[in-house]
């Protein structure tokens, strides 16, 4: 029976390569998933062979640790250089889009509470 390994939901481009690439590498056989046409189904890499999910899941955990560490010294390197991304960077960048989004948690925000402002009248 197939089990499922690695979940893709969020999981960036270069990541999903490399657990593919991995997998491939240690003769691994697995097949993937897609979110489908509407984005509700599960996007997932899955074992075919129940045998070799330990194994799997031990390459796994060790290229994760990596590229935790990688990825942490990517964004160091970032925030020294002062290129790292800040929200006053995202507000430069699309000062329409951040101004939308706020406006849209503040309406959220005002709907939430208005029952609560309005109890004791």
């Amino acid at each position: 029976m197939a089990v499922r390994l690695f979940p893709l939901r969020g999981v960036p481009d270069d990541e999903a390569n490399d657990i593919r690439t991995l997998l491939t590498d240690n003769a691994i056989e697995f097949y993937e998933t897609s979110a489908g046409n509407w984005g509700i189904s599960m996007p997932a890499i899955w074992l075919r062979d129940n045998s070799q999910l330990q194994h799997a899941k031990a390459l796994i955990e060790d290229y994760q640790a990596k590229r935790t560490v990688q990825q942490r010294e990517i964004y160091k390197q970032l925030k020294h250089e002062g290129k790292h991304r800040t929200f006053w960077v995202l507000l430069q960048e699309e000062p329409l889009k951040i101004t939308v989004y706020i406006g849209i948690v503040l309406v959220i925000l005002y709907f939430s509470i208005k029952p609560f402002l309005t109890l004791g009248q």
